[in-house]
């Protein structure tokens, strides 16, 4: 593919044909046989990448990067590399232009992220050159990562997002092979990080709430929402009274074409607790879930728990519950657990806005409720159980509204249990008001 040809006065060149079918030249100056056989060897290897459409083996990706500012341009000018400026091939410069071209993700998405190049930088050295990282070495990272103690979950993760950096490194040609390649870890997902939260803990749950937490906790629990992006970004215009279903905005999902929003049933649980709350809503509300979480949660590197977490907690010890790991997610799942029972996994899924794959390996959960019916100690789960009692008592709302154009008095009694330093508005009795809130009128008496 290549050959030598030597000039007068013991200068040497290597000759090839490129692939554009042309004949080039590297002109080597008066250099030893044996160093002209190398870069003749590495002239080969680097037309064998280009015809095939493979990267170049890792040896010849750190020969290349090790070359000689006038060899390197040499090669450059016939097209055998690209130039690119040395400080652009050390791994901090790399990662920080890297996450800066990433226009595409989310901020909340470039913190995880930096996690990572954290780790990297720390491990590594910023001034490492990329093509010198090795697959070992990137072995290395991995037993460094596990070394903290962090999760597997955790450190399969990072070593995705590693493999995801130098693979971007090897497109813009910066390193022949990528190092994480085959460096990973199997994913799990541990039992005792899962919960299932039954109806009857949700109840207890929602008498100890304010009206505000009254409807955080349904959305998540009821309505399987995610928390706090989609819960504190649902609008009252977004419930359809009429044909009883809601447009959940979906922050997380917004930069998929077409996963802004999912429609969702308004749940036999979730409405009679909504309707409370749309009359005790101020006037003009927009929000349905009110007070200041919302300005606090949507920072400008995205949705934050603020002190939803810490209010939660102290919910669940006044209900006498015990928190359990990862509290909203905890609410979500056991909402997708029950739904599964009763309706196709491609139903539930869409509903909830994930997929049936990450469904079955992070949301679904075997219950005590599915051992009693297996045994035949019951017939209906609790969740069925409940599910039936508020779909009777939705039944009789529905048969009333028949009668009358006016929605049903608030008749529910609130525990105002949480300290959250809001009041509680409640409208003047005797006293009708009427307020358009999206597409259906809804009069108070």
């Amino acid at each position: 593919m290549a050959s030598i040809a030597r000039d007068p006065g013991g200068k040497r060149r290597v000759l090839f044909v490129a692939p554009d079918e042309k004949r080039k030249t590297i002109r080597l100056g008066k250099v030893s046989q044996r160093s002209a056989e190398q870069v003749k060897f590495r002239v080969e290897r680097l037309l064998e990448s280009k015809l095939t459409g493979h990267a170049v083996d890792a040896d010849t990706a750190r020969w290349v990067a090790e070359l000689a500012e006038p060899l390197a341009d040499k090669f450059a000018r016939v097209g055998l590399i690209q130039r690119h400026d040395r400080t652009a091939m050390k791994l901090r410069p790399f990662l920080t232009d890297y996450l800066a071209r990433r226009i595409d993700v989310k901020p909340a998405t470039k913190e995880v992220w930096q996690q990572v190049v954290r780790n990297l930088n720390n491990h590594f050295g910023g001034d490492r050159e990329l093509p010198t990282i090795t697959a070992g070495d990137a072995e290395d990272f991995k037993m460094h990562l596990i070394g903290e103690g962090l999760a597997p979950t955790t450190v399969h993760k990072r070593l995705q997002f590693a493999r995801m950096f130098f693979r971007a490194a090897q497109k813009r040609e910066l390193i022949g092979a990528n190092p994480f390649a085959e460096v990973t870890t199997k994913p799990t997902t541990p039992t005792d990080r899962q919960h299932f939260v039954t109806p009857a803990e949700t109840e207890r749950l929602l008498a100890v709430c304010n009206p505000t937490w009254r409807v955080i906790v349904a959305l998540a629990r009821y309505g399987g929402l995610r928390c706090p992006s989609e819960v504190l970004s649902l609008r009252w215009q977004d419930v359809d009274w009429e044909t009883e279903r809601i447009v959940v905005p979906s922050p997380k999902t917004a930069h998929h074409p077409g996963k802004g929003n999912r429609t969702i049933p308004l749940f036999a649980e979730l409405n009679p607790i909504l309707s409370e709350a749309f009359e005790l809503a101020p006037e003009g509300a927009e929000y349905v879930v009110g007070g200041g979480y919302r300005k606090s949660a949507n920072t400008p590197s995205g949705w934050r728990n603020c002190n939803l977490r810490t209010q939660f907690e102290r919910l669940i010890k006044r209900a006498g519950l015990q928190p359990w790991p990862r509290l909203f997610h905890a609410l979500r799942a056991s909402r997708e657990t029950e739904l599964a029972h009763d309706y196709p996994l491609h139903v539930v899924t869409n509903w909830l806005g994930n997929t049936p794959r990450i469904a079955l390996r992070h949301y679904l959960q075997v219950t005590d409720a599915d051992f009693e019916r297996a045994s035949g100690r019951g017939a209906e789960c609790g969740a069925q159980v409940a599910q039936n009692a508020a779909q009777q008592a939705h039944a009789a709302r529905r048969t009333h509204s028949q009668e009358t154009t006016k929605a049903p008095a608030v008749t529910r009694a609130y525990a105002n249990g949480c300290d959250d330093g809001r009041e509680d508005a409640r409208p003047s009795s005797g006293e009708d008001r009427i307020r358009t809130c999206g597409p259906v009128a809804r009069s108070r008496i």
